[in-house]
């Protein structure tokens, strides 16, 4: 820890639940900032684009602005420019997010009968009902590939925990006998590309999250230190659970730049 130069942060359940600032993030945020730290925002968040969540979050009084935050659909429009240009996209999303989606030509959006050559899975909400899903499965039968913005199964709000696009893109999966392409947490390209945005070498770097599969352990897979704080969609259970141990576990992010002072002291 002593060679930390970038903290990468998740949003949902680490700075804000239900978008409204979780007690001491602003503060702890700002004392990240004043020591000197390279900072990004990456989120699996699919509801809203990148101007959007800094416009709120500015709003809350954290210092962040667009270019300090990576999104899942940021990040899905480069992979997919890379590993299958021009492709054409059906995408299954409950938001508008087209604006981080850059480049990406998307169709079918209301069963048009256009074949697409991908089906891509972002956050679930009332959209994904049985006639978009087996629209999906039905592409997916077809030879299109499927790719997913990220698995996880819930994420949580002021009441309580929701149920999130990876139970459904489990059922595609089985049903449609593909395995899907992550293009978000937790997905090691994805870390990779927070590390080349904030220049920094996975050694240098600090993840902080809620969730202990997605946010921690696959970080700590991509070389980065991992901290898991007990607020968000945290359980106990989870963490009992999981395949693995974070380096580090907190009460909240508001406990971060003592952890962080900490560790350069020792």
């Amino acid at each position: 820890m002593e060679s930390v130069r970038a903290v990468l942060i998740d949003i949902d359940g680490v700075l804000t639940v239900s978008w409204r600032p979780l007690p001491g993030a602003v503060e702890a945020l700002r004392e990240v900032r004043e020591a000197g730290l390279a900072v990004l925002l990456v989120t699996n968040t699919t509801s809203r684009t990148r101007a959007s969540i800094a416009g709120t979050l500015a709003d809350a009084g954290f210092p962040v602005s667009a270019e300090d935050i990576l999104t899942a659909p940021a990040a899905t429009a480069t992979y997919l420019a890379e590993h299958c240009p021009g492709a054409r996209c059906a995408l299954l999303n409950s938001g508008d997010i087209e604006e981080d989606l850059d480049g990406v030509t998307l169709v079918d959006a209301a069963g048009t009968g256009t074949a697409p050559d991908v089906v891509l899975v972002g956050g679930a909400g009332p959209e994904f009902g049985w006639a978009a899903l087996d629209r999906a499965f039905g592409h997916l039968q077809r030879g299109a590939r499927l790719v997913a913005m990220h698995r996880n199964l819930y994420w949580r709000t002021d009441e309580g925990l929701r149920l999130d696009s990876g139970a459904f893109l489990a059922g595609l999966e089985q049903a449609a006998r593909v395995e899907a392409e992550i293009t978000g947490k937790p997905a090691r390209a994805f870390f990779e590309a927070a590390l080349a945005r904030v220049g920094a070498g996975a050694g240098e770097a600090v993840m902080v999250g809620d969730d202990v599969e997605s946010d921690v352990l696959a970080a700590q897979r991509a070389g980065v230190t991992g901290v898991l704080v007990r607020t968000g969609k945290f359980q106990p259970e989870a963490l009992r659970a999981a395949d693995g141990t974070p380096d580090h576990v907190i009460d909240s992010f508001a406990d971060l730049p003592a952890l962080l002072r900490g560790s350069a002291q020792r």
